[in-house]
């Protein structure tokens, strides 16, 4: 696993919390010049990543943007409040697919469509969606094309998505602004 921090520096007891060499990540995944990123060795298949505020939530979703080449299913975990859509508004962002300010929650709409120049963003949220007769009604697999990327939030309420998607991000909240992001692909 690859753990990661947000911030301006490495924190001081990041060697007592993790027993590891801290280094810092490879410039494919740094956040900018005003955010630093470091890893702690170990496995590629998941990352975690801590954020402080819901800007680091939106920069660290530009910055996967580059992971995520599509087409992609994209399952998207967390409570409510947990981040799902503010990390997408990185992600849109950085596909030229939507400004942050144009991304917003599709839970009464359940789809929101962002088209942009190399890709074709669909955030889908399933919480409302409780039948697989429901979410056959949706017509998802209409959406899968060699340029669409599905950022489905809720996709773990139906097994499918489980075993189909490409890449889970799990969103926890871990204090008032401070939120813990865990991608796990392969």
């Amino acid at each position: 696993m690859v753990i990661a921090a947000l911030g301006s520096a490495a924190p001081s007891n990041a060697t007592a919390i993790f027993p590891y060499p801290l280094k810092p990540c490879p410039a494919a995944i740094r956040l900018g010049d005003d955010l630093s990123l470091y890893c702690f060795p170990g496995r590629m298949e998941t990352q975690e990543f801590i954020t402080q505020s819901p800007e680091e939530t939106i920069a660290l979703g530009r910055t996967l943007a580059a992971m995520l080449t599509p087409p992609k299913l994209v399952v998207l975990r967390g409570d409510l409040g947990a981040g799902k859509t503010t990390l997408v508004k990185g992600i849109a962002e950085a596909f030229q697919a939507a400004s942050e300010d144009d991304v917003t929650s599709p839970t009464f709409t359940l789809i929101h469509e962002y088209r942009g120049p190399e890709a074709i963003l669909y955030h889908i949220d399933l919480y409302r969606v409780d039948t697989p007769r429901q979410l056959e009604t949706l017509g998802v697999d209409d959406l899968v094309a060699e340029n669409s990327m599905l950022l489905i939030e809720w996709g773990e309420k139906f097994p499918r998505f489980e075993r189909e998607c490409d890449v889970e991000i799990a969103l926890e909240l871990v204090g008032e602004n401070k939120r813990r992001v865990r991608i796990s692909s392969g």
